[in-house]
């Protein structure tokens, strides 16, 4: 184990993350928006007929965040709930016409991050970083570790 703080993988992504986020939110908030609500658009683009709940799973966070971005999106006219045809219960999501010129923006600037992120690495490098990433995303997310880490004790650390 690196005792390297600034080699540390766990700071490191955590870094990344940061400044990604705060890139892409300073460009969202330039076009009137929040990140969360472009990966929104971005996600429905890509899966519509998404209903609320599925979205949140998905995107990672409660329901009632998913709905308060959705709400928020549909006040926008960016995307408007539909009836789903087998429950009545359920409210498919579904992106407008008036939502194209924003996920034409988002893709231009997820182009420029992407060449602004990785202009210094290697293509085969890079292929090897994606694929560890979605090793370490599937170990974390892996429902067996999740239902082992809740029956083991919590290891006892001090700040």
């Amino acid at each position: 184990m690196r005792t390297n703080l600034e080699d540390d993988i766990l700071i490191l992504l955590s870094d990344v993350a940061r400044h990604i986020r705060t890139y892409a939110d300073k460009i969202a908030r330039m076009h009137g928006m929040t990140l969360a609500q472009w990966i929104i658009l971005a996600r429905l683009e890509r899966q519509p007929d998404l209903s609320q709940n599925e979205l949140a799973a998905l995107a990672e966070v409660a329901p009632i965040t998913a709905a308060r971005l959705v709400d928020r999106l549909a006040e926008l006219g960016l995307v408007k709930r539909c009836a789903d045809p087998e429950d009545r219960r359920i409210w498919r999501l579904r992106i407008t016409p008036e939502a194209a010129p924003i996920l034409r923006k988002i893709e231009l600037f997820r182009v420029e991050l992407h060449e602004l992120m990785t202009m210094e690495i290697d293509p085969w490098f890079l292929d090897a970083m994606v694929i560890g990433l979605h090793q370490m995303k599937e170990s974390l997310s892996s429902s067996r570790r999740l239902a082992k880490a809740s029956r083991e004790e919590r290891p006892n650390i001090k700040a």
